[in-house]
């Protein structure tokens, strides 16, 4: 099979890749999306059984496609998601590769080679739209596990009763800490969670979603450039937020009351001993202490602008902590049989063949523009705005993204390929 070609070629055929190739249609540019499996498949595939979003259905938009029914301020699950993004890709006529994995990206004389398991395609420009969060972030103690005590990452649990009998403790504080660290407890496991920096942040205020009054301050449109320290920014936990029926808030007191033991940050494990930092109290006042700003935030816009009927300012409880925590635990005795992960996820970019990443093997880009003429990056946490890791965020950066390579690919003397 000879080389085919087409001006544009995105790999990833999630959100990212599907919006991208809406905003590349409107414009008139060629593409392929190239997807290793089927559109939507790290949804399907590589979530847990009660998933839901953390942003209410409202949020739910692509360009061109937003949330269609009847209840805009639940959330959507793992099915739902699934179906609205293979709607998605019908509707906007993606001309998705389906089971094709990219297994290298190369430079050429005219902008890129891309290799798949499925033959080679020459391009201009590659949208990097898949990998961002592809690998599940666990660190390299995780190897020091006693033998009886299961592993366990995000991207394969499923449900608690995949898990052992027995004591779990789950490692990580942030949205999919807290959601795990709940439902495992529910199931009758006794869980300890291993608390770090998070983000700590109510499901409603003032009887509105928070992701209303994160959008009506002009929290989640904040720019890349407009923050001192982006790559601190970028590596921010996400918040405590559950998407549920009930829109509860899930947070740190709420699983001490129930019973779930807090801990500080997992530091290393040592024969068979997790040893955790002195931190706890420090991490939990200074989340104490961001909540407070952003409702004093809050509150001020309201007091200027107004907001309808919206119920009186309040403050929530400090984080309640034990007065000893311990500093240990051994995962020996068999109280401890399986550990969750919940530490984050890691970019898996291991086929780009170029030279455009940094001594700490980050991908240099400026906002998803990529350290290489024609090659753009897609789906990472504060991509472009604080927005960016949601699916909403897809909305804005794809339309900056998207600016920015019609202007390479028809700048004076640029050579536009012929789709073959």
């Amino acid at each position: 099979m000879g080389i085919q070609r087409a001006t544009v070629v995105i790999i990833g055929g999630g959100h990212n890749g599907l919006a991208m190739s809406k905003r590349l249609t409107d414009r008139g540019i060629d593409h392929v999306v190239l997807e290793q499996a089927d559109v939507a498949d790290s949804w399907r595939n590589q979530r847990w059984d009660s998933f839901t979003l953390l942003t209410p259905n409202w949020q739910t938009k692509l360009p061109g496609a937003a949330y269609e029914g009847d209840d805009p301020d639940g959330f959507t699950d793992r099915a739902g998601i699934v179906g609205f993004l293979e709607d998605y890709s019908r509707r906007v006529d993606a001309p998705v590769r389906s089971n094709t994995r990219v297994v290298a990206v190369r430079p050429a004389d005219d902008g890129y080679q891309v290799e798949t398991d499925d033959g080679t395609w020459g391009c201009q420009c590659v949208v990097l739209a898949a990998g961002a969060n592809r690998l599940p972030s666990v660190p390299a103690f995780a190897e020091a596990l006693p033998a009886h005590v299961l592993s366990v990452n995000p991207l394969a649990y499923r449900h608690p009763d995949e898990l052992p009998l027995g004591g779990v403790l789950v490692v990580g504080a942030a949205s999919t800490g807290i959601q795990l660290a709940e439902e495992i407890h529910a199931s009758g496991r006794p869980v300890t969670i291993s608390v770090g920096e998070h983000v700590r942040m109510p499901r409603t205020y003032r009887g509105r979603d928070i992701q209303h009054w994160m959008e009506a301050i002009g929290r989640l449109d904040e720019r890349y450039d407009e923050i001192e320290e982006i790559l601190r920014a970028r590596a921010v936990a996400s918040p405590q937020l559950v998407g549920t029926p009930d829109r509860r808030t899930v947070d740190l007191n709420r699983l001490t009351d129930a019973g779930v033991q807090v801990r500080g940050r997992v530091g290393a494990i040592r024969d068979g001993v997790a040893l955790f930092s002195g931190g706890l109290t420090n991490h939990c006042a200074l989340a104490d202490q961001k909540l407070d700003r952003l409702l004093d935030e809050i509150d001020t816009w309201i007091d200027e602008h107004g907001d309808g009927d919206v119920a009186p300012s309040e403050r929530f409880d400090r984080t309640r902590l034990p007065a000893d925590a311990p500093l240990s635990l051994d995962l020996g005795k068999g109280e401890i049989n399986a550990v969750v992960w919940a530490t984050g996820f890691r970019p898996d970019l291991s086929w780009l063949e170029l030279p455009v990443f940094d001594g700490s093997g980050r991908l240099r880009h400026d906002g998803g523009v990529v350290d290489a003429p024609g090659l753009y990056y897609l789906g990472a946490t504060f991509l472009r705005r604080r927005k960016s890791s949601f699916i909403h965020g897809a909305e804005d950066d794809t339309a900056d993204l998207a600016d920015h390579l019609e202007q390479h690919v028809r700048r004076p003397g640029g050579q536009r390929l012929v789709p073959t």
